[in-house]
């Protein structure tokens, strides 16, 4: 093999290289590399170029075996163990236990958002009002009071409310199609609480009223 090939100048730099050299040379013959000469060349060893099939195959003997994940042989499938509720509700669904409370006894927060305000209230499961917030009480004035920044933090207020009093993990129920309607329940998330259900009790006239009639133009 020629050293000065790669250009190595520096005399030290040039025997740490040949004994690098000699090493990848002793692995070489060692591992059985088909077909190198004791005259080849470093650019001839490492440069670029297509190999055969029977080299191919013994470059893929050669690489070291793929982890199989030893280090975490003897660890519990946690997913597994998990118990997976369905997403959607069934017979069943009262029964299930949310940080110990059953879902028929959570407490539950009522929505309502209109169009000029959002009014938030917090019940025990028998339905006795605990907390009441709106947007308004929190100090929106006019047309603000309408708005989903104003929802969101009369929302993380009244979370500031019922964490105090032990109220964690709630149920939702929504009522009307104003702009807080979404974000009063990304305030009460953000504020820290713990929403397990989410129920839309907007109510829906089969029998609707007519219409005005079309504005001309």
């Amino acid at each position: 093999m020629y050293v000065s090939d790669v250009g190595i100048t520096s005399c030290q730099s040039r025997c740490e290289f040949e004994v690098m050299l000699r090493q990848c040379w002793g692995y070489l013959r060692g591992a059985g590399a088909p077909h190198l000469g004791a005259t080849s060349s470093v650019s001839n060893i490492f440069q670029t170029r297509s190999y055969s099939r029977h080299e191919r195959t013994w470059s893929y003997k050669t690489l070291p075996a793929q982890d199989e994940g030893t280090a975490g042989e003897k660890a519990i499938d946690l997913d597994a163990n998990i118990i997976k509720h369905p997403m959607f509700p069934d017979e069943t669904s009262h029964l299930r236990i949310f940080d110990g409370v059953p879902f028929n006894q959570l407490a539950v927060c009522d929505i309502k958002a209109s169009k000029n305000n959002t009014i938030m209230t917090i019940s025990n499961y028998k339905g006795t009002p605990q907390i009441i917030r709106s947007c308004g009480i929190e100090g929106f004035k006019t047309a603000r009071k309408g708005t989903n920044i104003a929802a969101q933090a009369t929302a993380i207020s009244l979370s500031a409310l019922a964490i105090p009093k032990g109220i964690t993990t709630i149920r939702v129920r929504v009522q009307g199609l104003g702009p807080g309607r979404m974000a009063a329940i990304k305030g009460l998330q953000m504020g820290g609480m713990n929403v397990v259900s989410i129920t839309d009790t907007t109510r829906v006239s089969w029998n609707p009223p007519r219409p005005r009639k079309a504005r001309r133009v």
